[in-house]
């Protein structure tokens, strides 16, 4: 019975025009910076997890049987694996800078009026740090 009446005030006036920001296109993430910091901060933090498991299992196997052990890490010394240690390189130092970002943002009282200044001098710390690792990396990987 609840649905038949309609209020006198509201019959005949149209809906309101919503003030949202339309979403942006090409992405699923609405924010910008934080959002983006957010998600590869997450992103790094799994991947260095689940390298420190293989790492601890493969560093035990040498208890187990040293000639797995030596077999394992033979496997290891790869381009493809060189190529690999490259983006472990890349996640650690993602990680940390953005981890002393968010340090600055929690514990520093101006740190979230400059949250995405940060996010970009991290970015650019990171390019930076990369820069003089993968090229001194890669001759070392591919010189064997």
């Amino acid at each position: 019975m609840g649905g038949l009446f309609v209020s006198v005030q509201t019959a005949g006036t149209p809906p309101k025009a919503s003030k949202k920001k339309p979403r942006p296109a090409g992405t699923l993430y609405r924010g910008n910076e934080g959002m983006w910091s957010w998600v590869f901060h997450r992103i790094t933090g799994v991947a260095i997890f689940f390298f420190l498991l293989v790492h601890v299992l493969d560093t035990a196997l040498v208890r187990v049987s040293p000639e797995a052990y030596d077999a394992v890490i033979g496997t290891y010394q790869t381009p493809i694996m060189g190529l690999g240690e490259v983006g472990l390189v890349g996640a650690i130092v993602f990680h940390a800078f953005n981890g002393l970002r968010i340090i600055l943002v929690d514990f520093w009282s101006k740190g979230t009026r400059y949250q995405k200044l940060m996010f970009w001098i991290v970015i650019g710390l990171w390019v930076i740090t990369m820069l003089a690792f993968v090229p001194r990396h890669l001759t070392n990987v591919f010189s064997h």
